[in-house]
């Protein structure tokens, strides 16, 4: 195993982590039937005293936004601090979104590098294992949550926003009203799934590589399958 191949197979495996965390993000938090089963379970109705159908509207108004599609999709719903909260957490979704596409790009050239070296073998055992330490984060991850939630969400804010914007008043911010801690309690699990879902979609597509990189992968090949 040579010293670039090697970097360029852990490069591989981040990229490809970082579009399977990124895709379950927003398969998650762009799910309206989530948004409103939550609010069932929450009491929401009863705490912000709003109709099914005028919280449907408002949900669909935040997914719209969080998908960069709508600028002003909220300013009929949330307060000042509120709209500019979700401003940094749109901010986020973009920043994402870019790590995505350029994870893409950077997991296609490296896997059509390989092929073209005729080491489909090589790349696809050390892709399929190189993604188990995604598990590893995940349980670790789950293990925090369990223990203290509030902390961990509370760092997690404090890391990624250098504001206070994000800490809301229960009695009077809509927002908060409506995606109280339990929402993102559960949320946080959905998306732990979806993670391993997608991360076992690319441990499979390696297996393949791995399993087929004796024999011929269209016009390349390799007769070893380390």
């Amino acid at each position: 195993m040579g010293k670039l191949d090697t970097i360029l197979v852990i490069v591989l495996v981040i990229a490809l982590s970082l579009i399977a965390l990124v895709m379950a993000i927003e398969e998650n938090t762009y799910n309206l039937e989530y948004y409103m089963e939550s609010y069932e379970e929450n009491g929401v109705y009863q705490v912000t005293d709003k109709t099914e159908e005028e919280l449907l509207v408002v949900s669909k108004d935040i997914i719209t936004y969080l998908k960069g599609n709508q600028d002003d999709a909220l300013d009929r719903h949330f307060n000042e601090r509120e709209i500019h909260h979700m401003d940094d957490v749109l901010g986020l979704y973009e920043l994402a979104r870019i790590i995505k596409l350029v994870s893409a790009l950077l997991a296609l050239g490296i896997i059509f590098l390989f092929l073209s070296k005729e080491k489909a073998g090589f790349m696809g055992k050390w892709m399929a294992l190189g993604i188990f330490a995604n598990h590893i984060l995940l349980v670790l991850l789950w293990v925090l949550i369990v223990t203290d939630f509030t902390k961990y969400f509370t760092i997690f804010h404090e890391i990624f926003f250098n504001n206070d914007l994000w800490i809301l008043n229960p009695n009077t911010d809509l927002l908060i009203q409506m995606l109280p801690e339990p929402f993102f309690i559960n949320i946080a699990g959905k998306i732990g799934l979806s993670f391993i879902k997608y991360l076992a979609l690319a441990q499979l597509v390696g297996y393949i590589f791995y399993k087929k990189g004796k024999y011929t992968i269209g016009r390349f090949k390799s007769s070893k399958r380390y």
